[in-house]
């Protein structure tokens, strides 16, 4: 397991930043359109966000409910009324602050320590809660920040009359979804002991595979609503169904229970809408290529429905701009795509096999496999 670093302290303090700003940003872009009387953009923003919201606390508290088995229960009662109002992603926050100061600032240790005081244990504390809140984020990302990123795009493109508000509103969706992927698999990396460490460069070109990728398939879905919102559902509900199919077909078992283990494996089918995850950690050449083949046949497939059923509409400047980005987007995403797998993405993939470090060692002859390792990986 690495070492928790200075520079992930500081990313943490920045996501803490970003998620504050975009609850702000969320509200202040829904009560605009409640002003100028669009009611539908208005309720899509804030159902994004609740729905997104009511997942994340759910997940939240049911991770805290098994890591404190043993716990009082009258803190679990405590711990569910915080999650109950949609506070619980601050108390991670809170611990993540707490231990990653701990082992960013103070990882030397002199004299006899406690077990819990141990550098060693510090570290791990420091990552698996930053693990946690990392993948609550992925949550986040994909069931409210990408969904409102289409929103957004899509009255840009439907309405000519722009305000800095939506403008700001895009900026904060692309900031939310560049920390949470990029993020993911740092704590990915960390979490995981086969990983190598991600450096700048790979994770630029992490970055700029997964932004472009979802960017492409957000302004073709864009293209499919303003030609039919009937057609872009069923599109969207067929290419879920795929989803949620492969996800029952991989046997996860990221939850303890068989109802938080089908809220998961939606969830997942969701997320795999907008990019690609290999949920079960095992070779990703022929899925990968399996979905971004498929994506790019339906982007193309978009343009050509456009080319042929609304041969007026091409001419408009706005579809000449917004095909050619679809384009251009798409290519370079498989180009950094293929760059990542092929110079960065590490060789080896996690096994669920006995590794001990310094801590676990003296545990006893038993690890328990973290809730990272059976989360979605890629």
């Amino acid at each position: 397991m690495m070492k928790y670093t200075k520079e992930n302290f500081i990313f943490l303090l920045c996501g803490i930043i970003i998620y504050i700003v975009d609850i702000g940003v969320d509200f202040w872009v829904a009560s605009k359109y409640f002003y100028k009387g669009q009611y539908t953009w208005a309720i899509l923003i804030i159902s994004f966000r609740c729905l997104s919201s009511l997942i994340t606390q759910i997940f939240s508290y049911q991770w805290f409910k098994n890591d404190c088995e043993d716990t009082d229960p009258e803190k679990l009662r405590w711990i569910f009324l915080v999650h109950f109002f949609h506070c619980g992603i601050f108390i991670r926050y809170w611990f993540a602050l707490k231990y990653g100061c701990q082992a960013a600032f103070k990882q030397n240790s002199n004299g006899d320590v406690s077990e819990t005081d141990h550098p060693n244990f510090i570290q791990k504390q420091a990552i698996d809660i930053l693990a946690d809140i990392n993948m609550l984020r992925i949550f986040k990302t994909f069931l409210e920040t990408t969904p409102q990123l289409f929103v957004q795009i899509y009255v840009l493109m439907e309405h000519k009359n722009h305000n800095f508000y939506q403008y700001a509103a895009i900026i904060m969706s692309f900031c939310g979804i560049s920390f949470s992927t990029v993020d993911y698999q740092v704590s990915l990396r960390k979490s995981l002991p086969d990983k190598e460490r991600f450096r700048v460069l790979s994770k630029l070109v992490y970055l700029f595979y997964k932004l472009l990728t979802i960017t492409s398939w957000i302004l073709s879905i864009s293209l499919v609503t303003l030609l039919s919102a009937r057609s872009s559902v069923i599109l969207l509900i067929l290419l879920w169904s795929c989803g949620f199919a492969w996800t029952l077909k991989q046997h996860t078992t990221f939850c303890k229970s068989k109802e938080m283990e089908f809220l998961y494996r939606t969830i997942i089918g969701i997320v795999l809408l907008f990019t690609f995850f290999n949920i079960k950690g095992r070779k990703t050449k022929v899925p990968i290529s399996i979905y971004y083949v498929t994506h790019t046949l339906v982007t193309v497939g978009i343009l050509l429905v456009y080319w042929f059923w609304k041969p007026s509409v091409v001419k408009e400047i706005h579809f000449t701009i917004v095909g050619i980005l679809t384009i251009l987007c798409l290519v370079l995403g498989i180009v950094f795509l293929v760059v990542y797998y092929r110079f960065f993405h590490p060789t080896c993939y996690c096994k669920q096999r006995t590794c001990f470090d310094e801590v676990d060692r003296g545990a006893g002859d038993n690890v328990e496999i973290g809730r990272f390792q059976n989360f979605i990986m890629q």
